[in-house]
């Protein structure tokens, strides 16, 4: 899923980081080889 807003929120399922958006450049955010997915927060 690429990354479209500032404040948006992911977490990876296999070790639990979670990251908010600061700064969009496009793209998608990958943790552990997997895409990391978008939550509510």
């Amino acid at each position: 899923m690429a990354v479209k807003n500032v404040g948006e929120k992911y977490r990876c399922n296999i070790c639990g980081n979670e990251v908010r958006v600061t700064k969009v450049g496009g793209g998608e955010l990958v943790c552990c080889g997997k895409p990391m997915e978008k939550t509510e927060g």
